[in-house]
């Protein structure tokens, strides 16, 4: 479990749903994905408006159906869209769409050119009428996140083995504001799985890659990872990776293989 500024405590292993929703002859095993997750624990659901133009967030509200007290539904306003009216008009949009009430938690998908400020007193609005139950951001590197004022429960990252740059600064200084991170592809969109040093590894732990590249992202206790499953097998493998434990010599290896930053490293995004 991670717990957010404003005390709401959820499982530290999610869902993300980016390039979900844009096939048809995939919907019903991706319908399927979604509803295997919420059954296994993994609550936190990631969307965004931006994804598939809002068909992700219309496959997730058909996933939820029936189940809607159960998850941590995360949704995200394209910078575009981040104007002090724009906001709450596209949050509406996305509550539609996922025919819901409300969304526990609404990012900044990434900084644009409406100011910060206006996009979280709008985000405030939101919270105070109740279409929203908190706000965060994304892609937003230290010193941006850092000049936010109160309020803001997260920073969702680019976060996985090889792109290790947020342990330099940004985890630091997350986790001295008692903020955690959200990581989205923890496993690379599924190119650390062919990595040889990463299946040796595996391999030694009676695990997958994938596991591994997981169990990793979640050894702090302060990162929300949200990996992307299209099928209900690959989700079961994904939550399996919660019965990992990296021992010292375990990370220590992964570490060689995977070198930490040195230095400030610029925020990656995919």
């Amino acid at each position: 479990m991670i717990t957010f500024p404003n005390g709401i405590r959820v499982p530290s292993l999610g869902q993300g749903t980016w390039n979900m929703g844009d096939s048809s002859a995939g919907r019903a095993a991706e319908l399927d994905a979604i509803r295997t997750g919420i059954d296994l624990g993994l609550t936190v659901i990631d969307t965004a408006e931006m994804y598939g133009n809002g068909r992700s967030e219309e496959l997730v509200g058909e996933a939820i159906e029936g189940h809607r007290d159960e998850v941590f539904l995360v949704s995200k306003v394209l910078p575009s869209n981040a104007s002090a009216k724009g906001t709450g008009e596209a949050c509406h949009a996305s509550l539609r769409r996922l025919d819901t009430d409300r969304l526990d938690l609404y990012l900044l998908h990434w900084r644009g050119r409406y100011p910060l400020d206006e996009t979280v007193a709008a985000f405030e609005t939101l919270v105070a009428d109740g279409s929203i139950g908190a706000w965060g951001v994304s892609n937003l590197d230290t010193a941006e996140v850092a000049e936010l004022p109160p309020g803001c429960q997260t920073d969702q990252v680019l976060y996985n083995l090889t792109r290790r740059g947020p342990e330099f600064d940004l985890l630091p200084w997350a986790a001295s504001a008692g903020m955690p991170v959200m990581a989205y592809s923890p496993v690379e969109q599924g190119r650390l799985i062919g990595d040889p040093a990463l299946a040796a590894i595996a391999r030694q732990l009676g695990a997958t890659p994938a596991q591994v590249a997981l169990a990793w992202t979640l050894r702090s206790g302060s990162v929300l990872a949200i990996p992307k499953a299209s099928t209900a097998e690959h989700v079961r493998e994904n939550a399996a990776a919660r019965d990992i434990h990296l021992t010292e010599a375990d990370v220590e290896r992964l570490d060689r293989a995977f070198p930490p930053p040195t230095g400030p490293v610029p925020l990656e995004m995919l």
